[in-house]
């Protein structure tokens, strides 16, 4: 059975440049959407924090006008119901082996842009999937994790590999932007991404080797679907 680790953050909130707190999390649909395609497929699934903190949805994300109406939201709310039990009691990043998992998945949210943006386990995590040739899943702001992985030299991993993820023209149109102490792919391609900006809050993914990335939360049902087939193309 394929197993599947989801690293989430743990952050209620994003720090700005003003030094206000912009309250945040998870975003529902990037969680809940792979999360229930993965299921559906047949597999386990893990879900791990930083310090195994239960991590905080992000009320905008249940939103009508975010989610796409009343009718997605409460979709949204029944499924994240079902695995409560996993959200509440997540395993501690600390005791992730990676090699006991097939997939390592990263839902979005501002909140990796608080924690794991500079979690050096989190990066350990994403170094050695990358390394070992399992399917890497990063969704939207989760890309921001990228950040705090390295290698022994202190290179970056993921130097010249095609990636998307919530773009700068996105963080504009969604207002946080003239706050933002750092924007998501402008510190990617500072750090030597080859970053594909797709149309803004359309579904965008790439996939650059066992990388794959998706670039809002429009993306979470093709992002997921990619890869359950190229799981099952390795079958």
């Amino acid at each position: 059975m394929t197993h599947v680790l989801f690293v989430v953050s743990a952050a209620d909130h994003w720090t700005l440049t003003d030094g206000s707190q912009h309250p945040t999390g998870y975003w529902a649909e990037e969680l809940a959407e792979p999360h229930r395609l993965f299921t559906a497929a047949g597999w386990q699934i893990s879900i791990a924090t930083p310090g195994g903190v239960a991590p905080t949805i992000d009320a905008v994300s249940l939103r009508a006008e975010a989610a796409g109406g009343e009718e997605r939201v409460a979709q949204l709310i029944d499924y994240i119901g079902t695995i409560s039990a996993q959200l509440d009691e997540p395993l501690s990043l600390d005791d992730i082996n990676v090699g006991d998992y097939d997939v390592v998945f990263y839902p979005g949210g501002h909140g990796p842009m608080e924690d794991l943006a500079v979690d050096a386990v989190s990066g350990s995590i994403l170094t050695e999937a990358l390394d070992t040739g399992r399917i890497l899943g990063i969704l939207c702001h989760a890309p921001a994790a990228l950040l705090a992985a390295k290698r022994a030299d202190d290179s970056w991993p993921f130097t010249g590999y095609r990636m998307t993820g919530f773009t700068d023209a996105e963080e504009v149109l969604g207002g946080l932007a003239p706050k933002a102490p750092w924007l998501v792919q402008s510190r990617l391609v500072e750090l030597g991404a080859d970053f594909i900006a797709g149309e803004s809050f359309a579904p965008h993914m790439e996939i650059d080797r066992n990388l794959y990335t998706g670039q809002n939360p429009a993306s979470s049902g093709a992002l997921a679907e990619a890869i359950i087939a190229a799981v099952a193309d390795k079958a």
